[in-house]
Order: structure tokens, then sequence, then C-alpha cells
């Protein structure tokens, strides 16, 4: 029987909402109104009828929990849900976004869990949960693409796959696809990319300007050129409320106009984990992403792209970008959901998801 793991929160800087320390940024712009906004925190999250209000977030069984150390000696927090699967089943790896952990796949952790036919494999990105901070050099999208290629080596090292990225996560699958695209169609027997892009990031800044434009202006020389963000810039942005970062969340990572509160604190909260300095060393990768050309190995590989319809962070128009390169993919777009769609719609992104897995396995 699985053990169960209480996720204690690491020591936090303050909360950044969505985005990180940088929506923090935005914060601090509108510190004035604090009392107001603290008072409508208040009022929402006492809202009767939030289906999560008991939903033990950060709980999971496990059956595997270790840490792998990547070459620079990084160390990678992963856990293994062992599922008596049929025979030929493929492991199921999720690979999680920026500022986030593997928590994001909280329902659908849950699910594939509770139909016990798959193994599934999670684990934290360098800098992210409970995993080390990359030791040396920057956190480049190659860089990410290896150490999933490690993750797999060491916890799926032969049998069929099936990967699953949401927003960077999706990105990380294109690193690797980029750097060992023999693995796709042999190994790798199916992709989800989840609220991703495939590139143009630096067009929409990562959907930061629609934020900063409203209520920080000043800031946005700095966001224009993420070089320029470090650890000390970041910090000295996240001295704003949790409280704003907290409405910030629930604005810029949902669609639903009434969202869960508690699913609103659950990401803001894994937001809060990630330290200023990865979120700075993230941002400059992240602004450079380019990676349309390795969708081609994915070209022969049975993929569904999901993504919210009023996502802000990765738009719906770079998941049809991905369409557009891949037109053998299955699309869902769900209505009145924002960036953490797996969260905000997860009966309907489990449905589409459980509906995948059974068709790749017929």
């Amino acid at each position: 029987m699985g053990r169960t793991r209480s996720r204690r929160p690491l020591p936090r800087a303050r909360a950044a909402g969505i985005l990180g320390a940088v929506v923090g940024a935005a914060a601090a712009g509108v510190a004035a109104g604090i009392a107001a906004e603290r008072a409508l925190v208040r009022r929402t999250k006492a809202e009767p009828g939030d289906r999560y209000a008991t939903e033990d977030f950060g709980r999971q069984p496990y059956d595997e929990a270790y840490l792998i150390g990547l070459a620079d000696g990084t160390d990678i927090h992963v856990e293994v849900v062992d599922a008596r699967r049929p025979a030929g089943n493929p492991t199921v790896v999720f690979v999680h976004g920026f500022c986030l952990d593997m928590g994001t796949f909280h329902f659908q952790r849950k699910a594939l869990a509770q139909r016990g036919e798959h193994r599934m494999v999670l684990y934290d990105q360098p800098g992210h949960g409970r995993s080390g901070q990359l030791r040396t050099g920057e956190y480049a999208l190659a860089r990410l693409g290896e150490a999933l290629k490690v993750i797999i080596d060491k916890t799926v090292p032969e049998g069929p796959l099936v990967l699953v990225g949401h927003s960077m996560g999706g990105m990380t699958i294109m690193a690797l696809a980029e750097q060992y695209p023999e693995l796709f169609g042999d190994r790798v027997v199916g992709t989800v990319l989840m609220a991703t892009s495939g590139g143009r990031i630096e067009q929409t800044k990562f959907g930061l300007p629609a934020i900063l434009s409203r209520v920080a202006a000043p800031l946005l020389p700095v966001v224009d050129n993420a070089t320029r963000l470090t650890g000390t810039v970041l910090d000295r942005a996240r001295k704003a409320s949790a409280n704003v970062a907290w409405l910030l969340t629930r604005k810029y990572g949902f669609g639903t106009p009434r969202p869960s509160a508690a699913l609103v604190s659950y990401v803001e909260l894994m937001n809060s984990r990630t330290s200023t300095e990865t979120v700075a060393r993230y941002l400059r990768t992240l602004y450079t992403h380019a990676r349309y050309p390795a969708l081609h190995a994915l070209r022969d590989t049975p993929t569904l792209v999901i993504v919210g319809d009023k996502d802000m962070i990765t738009p719906v128009t770079h998941s049809e970008e991905i369409m557009r390169r891949l037109p053998e993919a299955e699309f869902l777009k769900v209505p009145n959901s924002g960036h953490v769609v797996m969260l905000e719609h997860a009966d309907e992104v489990n449905a589409a998801l459980l509906d995948f897995l059974d068709r790749l396995v017929a």
C-alpha cells in the first residue's frame, strides 16, 4: 500500500502569483490598495460552495520517492506510482511548468491512480518543489531536456512511454525531442502538450505586459529585457502583499469568473515556493525558447494538445501554431479556462487524457 507524504512549505519568499516573482513586481505597484485587497480576498475565500475546500492538495500516495542526481550534482525529487497495470501499458511521465511543481497534476495523478492501469512518474523540475537548484550555469531548456532524459533512463529504462507536459514542461518535452528525436515513435508512443508553446515567447513576454501595463508601467523596461532580471531585483519586487499576489494568481491563472478559492490558494502556494534566483534564471531562458522545428520528431507520435480559451500566459494562438505543425494531433480547447487548465477544469482534461491513453493501448 502506498505511503502518503505531506508537502511542507519550503522557506518562502513573498508570493508572486502565477508568474512567480515577476507578478509580485506588478503587485508592488498596487500596494496602496492593500486594505481593500485584503478584504476582498477574505470575502472570496469565505464564499460557500467551493468543491475543493476540503481537497487535500499536496498529499498523494506513492510507491517510491527518491532523489536522482544529474551530471552536475543537482538532486531531482521523483515520485513513482506503480500500478498493477496490464503488460505493455505505457508509463506516464508528467513534466510540470514554471514556478509550479509536480502538484500541478494533482487531479490527473488521482484519476490515473484510481484506474490503476498505468505506472506514473512525476518529478520536480530543477529549482522547483523539492528538487535542488542547478549548481552552475543557466536553466537552459536544453538542460531541462537532458534532465528529463536522465529521469526516463533511471525510472523507465524500457517499455513504452507517454509524456505529459504543462507550459514549460511542454517546452521541456520539445527540448528532449530536439536532442533525442529517435525516442519518439519508438519509446515515446504518445505526447500530451498542455498550455504550452513552441516559441514566440518574446512576442507575448510570457504574459507579462498585460499585467504590468496596468499597475507597474515603469517596470516594463526591466521585464522587456529578461537578461536584466536577477534575484536581487526580484527580491525587492516580492515585498508586495500575499493578498495582492493571490488576486493576481486568480486573475491571470484562471479563466472562470469565480474559480475555486482553494485552487487559487494552492497554485499561489506552489508559485511562492520558487526562489527569486530560480525565477530570474528561468525567465532568461524562456524568452529565448524557439523549438517549433523540434515538433517534427512528434509527427509520427500520437499527440494531444490542450489549452484554455482564456489563457493569458501561453495564449490559444500558441497551441494553434503547434497544431499547424502537427496537423494529425488532437486539439482540445477548454472554455472558460486559464493557464492552469488541468486544475481549473480537471474533469474535462481527465476525460480527454484517459480517452487518449485508452486509444493508445487499444
